[in-house]
């Protein structure tokens, strides 16, 4: 009954759009000038050029500053933002891996030969303290995961965080949005 009564009242007279109607012309114009068909097949794959740029240029400033709107699929919604939060208010080993391994290979290229041998041991060890640091990185956030989300889908999170442990803090796109020590 309601919607029928809506629906049957005039609209009021006074009330405006807040901007003046445009004349004919001008909106002719103007629909021509944003509908531009191309000519051929050169000038469609031109402009599709153009759109897919303009698109990911729109990307990488939302990777860069951490835009909801802008990020692509793989790092959109609250499940993957609090998993960034959470590995960027930690210290992680692995994010210490890539510089770690260029300096074992310069030691490995060494003609010492006991110089080889430690980066190759100081290496290993290296490595095994970065798989004990994914461990467990990935049950505390796991944990945080099924309070903070409880019955929705967290899958894929974990691994994701973990991969973004491995790239230098400075390196990680989208740019970290917390320091170090707080809370996500």
């Amino acid at each position: 009954m309601a919607e029928q009564d809506e629906k049957t009242l005039p609209r009021d007279p006074q009330a405006r759009k807040g901007r003046p109607t445009p004349k004919r012309s001008e909106a002719e114009a103007n629909r021509r000038s944003r509908v531009t068909v191309p000519k051929d097949r050169k000038e469609a794959a031109k402009q599709a050029r153009e759109r897919m740029r303009a698109e990911r240029e729109k990307q990488r400033v939302g990777l860069i500053e951490g835009d909801e709107r802008h990020l692509p699929a793989r790092d959109k919604g609250p499940v993957r933002k609090f998993a960034r939060d959470y590995i960027d208010s930690r210290w992680s080993l692995a994010e210490f891996f890539l510089p770690y391994a260029v300096l074992v290979l310069i030691l490995s290229v060494t003609r010492v030969q006991s110089l080889q041998l430690l980066s190759t041991l100081l290496f290993m060890v290296f490595f095994v303290l970065v798989v004990a640091d994914f461990f467990r990185l990935g049950l505390g956030l796991r944990r945080s995961l099924a309070n903070r989300f409880p019955g929705q889908h967290t899958r894929g999170a974990v691994p994701y965080a973990l991969m973004r442990t491995l790239q230098m803090r400075r390196l990680r796109l989208p740019k970290p949005q917390v320091k170090r020590g707080e809370r996500p």
